[in-house]
């Protein structure tokens, strides 16, 4: 009965968190990242992107920022019957952008979406980061696939919910094999190219465990109040896909991963269990 109260108060409080916080989120990711760079020393690197915009400021000035390290440390592990991952994807038509630092695939049509405490996000588009932006327990991997899923709500208040998946060096993964050709193809930052149909339930088919925080975009704006779910089941990706992911952008710098911030008190629920 105490597990049991222990477990309805943190799943409470994160539901109110959510709640105080994710209509922090006025802004999308930008689509055109040619305003910032990851390059270490530049004086747009991640630790000038609050001064280069005024309406970057958060990105300097927050305290709910993203990456973070998922520490056993501070983690709260909880049944993952008390908040299951709810996923219902749905294929649909995609576009593959070259934003300047990253890959996005993007749905142009209704791909389906995810339920938080009974709010659906859409799945709007997926990127990635070399190496992974999040680390768990100080283990930072080869690759993060974010899923970015905002609501539909027009009065600029729109909430967002980012999927986390991470991968090490191993098998090819599947997705980067279909989109491998369509990536050589982006000539220049802004450049897109039509894929065709991809159905997103074969990229994430919702684990039995899950980490979950509040946090923000990892890109300018750096907007807060970003609900948060990494799948701690690490995926593999070859090394030679993730050199056409960084060669795909023309990218000088070695990495476009932003460097990870302190927790500062915040709720890290762990749903289920590490082992997978």
């Amino acid at each position: 009965m105490k597990h049991q109260r222990q477990t309805f108060v943190a799943s409470f409080l994160l539901f109110v968190a959510i709640i105080l916080h994710s209509t922090r989120v006025r802004a999308d990711e930008i689509e055109d990242e040619g305003g910032f760079d990851y390059i270490e020393g530049s004086p747009k690197g991640p630790q000038h992107w609050g001064e280069l915009k005024t309406e970057w400021a958060t990105c300097k000035d927050g305290k709910m920022q993203s990456p973070i390290d998922l520490s056993c440390q501070h983690v709260k592990v909880l049944p993952c019957s008390a908040n299951p991952l709810k996923t219902n994807y749905k294929p649909s038509k995609t576009t593959i952008v070259n934003r300047g630092h990253d890959i996005s695939l993007r749905w142009e049509g209704d791909a389906g979406s995810i339920d938080i405490n009974g709010t659906h996000f859409y799945l709007q588009q997926v990127h990635w980061h070399s190496p992974s932006e999040h680390s768990i327990n100080g283990k930072r991997f080869n690759l993060e696939m974010h899923m970015v899923h905002p609501t539909k709500e027009a009065d600029g208040n729109k909430k967002i919910a980012v999927v986390g998946l991470l991968f090490e060096i191993g098998s090819p993964d599947p997705l980067l094999s279909k989109l491998s050709k369509h990536m050589l193809r982006l000539a220049k930052r802004n450049d897109e190219k039509k894929v065709g149909v991809i159905d997103p339930s074969e990229i994430n088919r919702g684990g039995e465990s899950y980490y979950r925080y509040i946090g923000s975009l990892t890109t300018p704006p750096c907007s807060e109040g970003v609900i948060w779910t990494i799948d701690p089941k690490i995926r593999t990706v070859s090394r030679e896909q993730i050199k056409t992911l960084r060669e795909a952008v023309h990218e000088d710098a070695e990495s476009n991963a932003r460097p990870q911030h302190p927790l500062n008190g915040r709720d890290l629920l762990l749903y289920g269990s590490e082992k997978n």
